[in-house]
């Protein structure tokens, strides 16, 4: 497998050339939703950067086992050890069970995902699914002398940990200021350490969702279920984790903590962290009204939106930022991305309308443009790089379209196959033009375009023009060439 794929890595802080522990298999861990309420658009930017990377691994050879966990227990309010647990508060407040929420907010999160036409990972565990796994790893930290149980809650001893490894290798943070930052939480007279943090939490009575343990009747810390579910599946030592940069100074950090303690060996090679979202200029978030849920940008029903956009056009607008990028929202961005996503798909369906020609008369090196794209892709899966080698493309197709060049049966195909491999198969678009047009709507066209013909052949000029500009009105292009009136949607 010929590629110089390189990608940036959260734990060394530089761009490393990618080598999977197994050669052609990688294993992809990426921490999922936590299910207790609608998800968000910065997991959803996170899931689709993982699906482009996740594509292009695919689309490179590799086999690849990606795992994405989905959190429905365990996960307490203000992510420390104190709080009420976010399913049991949001069960209390709709009068359900825990599972009835987590059902719930399970089939949104996956509804919204087909939309945005990510591939489902290969394994989606939950932590529920998984309780068995997360004790046997706490038994072996406490074996391995990294945690210790007070009044059957188990806590994980940082202080111990830091003697052998390094506790902040992933974000470098200095110690000393962590722990002079460190809030004074409830359940801390119970902790050794003021960075311990909780691998099982006893239940107090009220607490509905609970299992038995050697240490008490209760449940797994946040933490944990990832370290146990991506050694379950990919091992004690696999290639790449991600998530959402907000991750990498809590979760990650521990979960490299528990994997090591547990292991004795890294979880990861590749730590990859997407980056956070903003609403122009302004960090999104719920508590600044600047935060809106996907289907609220789809319909565009919310008072930031001038509009709504297709999910389609908001994937392409995503990938016209680099993962590790800010990705700022506004209504002229979307505007534009919008029209950008037209742009191309419309150029991609003239390819079925371009008649080929004997002779290959075209500006573009189609073998240096297809390198140019591997090359954005193979440096850490640059999609606005590969977007600006491809609208090359586009501006070809165009001027074929219109006669401007000529192109061969096989150039042409060479063309719609370089499309296929990146516009479809690596960056998941599709046309949503298409979506819900019928043949109903072919045959109106047909109707539309034989009358204006007819209104030429008597002469009527001003019905044929008039017929023209009130289509290109609504967004229909028609063009008279040789073979006939085409049209297309602008």
């Amino acid at each position: 497998m010929q590629h110089n794929l390189v990608v940036y890595n959260t734990l060394t802080r530089k761009k490393e050339k990618f080598e999977p522990i197994h050669p052609n298999m990688v294993g992809l861990y990426v921490c999922g939703p936590t299910v207790y309420s609608d998800v968000h658009l910065g997991n959803c930017r996170t899931f689709v950067s993982f699906d482009l990377i996740f594509r292009y691994l695919l689309h490179l050879g590799y086999k690849v086992r990606y795992v994405r966990n989905i959190t429905d227990a365990g996960h307490l309010e203000g992510d420390n050890d104190e709080g009420d647990d976010k399913f049991a508060k949001k069960a209390k407040l709709e009068q359900l069970e825990p599972m009835e929420i987590v059902q719930k907010y399970t089939i949104g999160f996956h509804d919204v995902l087909r939309l945005f036409n990510t591939i489902p990972p290969s394994i989606e565990p939950t932590a529920t699914g998984h309780i068995s796994e997360q004790i046997e790893m706490i038994k072996q930290i406490i074996a391995n002398g990294y945690a210790y149980e007070v009044n059957g809650t188990v806590y994980f001893d940082v202080d111990k940990y830091v003697q052998k490894y390094n506790y902040t290798i992933l974000t470098n943070r200095n110690l000393e200021d962590m722990l002079n930052n460190t809030r004074e939480l409830g359940g801390q007279d119970e902790k050794r350490g003021r960075l311990d943090f909780a691998l099982w939490i006893k239940a107090k009575p009220e607490h509905i969702m609970r299992w038995p343990s050697p240490w008490s009747v209760g449940f797994p810390g946040w933490h944990i279920e990832c370290s146990a579910m991506s050694q379950k599946y990919l091992g004690d030592s696999f290639d790449i984790h991600g998530g959402g940069m907000d991750l990498a100074a809590t979760h990650h950090t521990n979960e490299i903590a528990q994997s090591e303690a547990c292991n004795h060996v890294q979880p990861a090679k590749y730590w990859m962290h997407t980056n956070m979202l903003t609403v122009n200029g302004a960090r999104m978030s719920k508590s600044s009204g600047n935060g809106f849920l996907p289907l609220q940008l789809f319909s565009g029903d919310h008072p930031l939106l001038t509009k709504g956009y297709s999910p389609m056009a908001v994937r392409f607008f995503m990938l016209q930022a680099h993962y590790r990028s800010t990705l700022d929202f506004s209504n002229d961005a979307l505007d534009a991305a919008e029209k950008g996503y037209k742009r191309l798909m419309t150029a991609i369906s003239l390819l079925d309308k371009i008649s080929p020609s004997a002779n290959n008369k075209i500006d573009t090196d189609l073998v240096a443009l297809k390198q140019r794209c591997y090359a954005a892709m193979d440096d850490d899966f640059n999609s606005p790089i590969l977007i600006a080698e491809l609208f090359e493309l586009v501006r070809l197709i165009n001027s074929i379209y219109d006669g401007k060049q000529q192109v061969d049966e096989n150039t042409l195909a060479e063309i719609k196959l370089l499309m296929q491999h990146f516009v479809f198969d690596v960056m998941g678009l599709k046309n949503d033009q298409l979506e819900g047009e019928t043949d109903s709507f072919d045959k109106l066209m047909d109707l539309v375009i034989s009358m204006r013909n007819e209104a030429k052949q008597n002469k009527d000029f001003a019905t044929s023009d008039r017929i023209r500009q009130e289509l290109a009105a609504v967004g229909i292009q028609l063009k008279d060439s040789k073979d006939g009136t085409l049209w297309n949607k602008i």
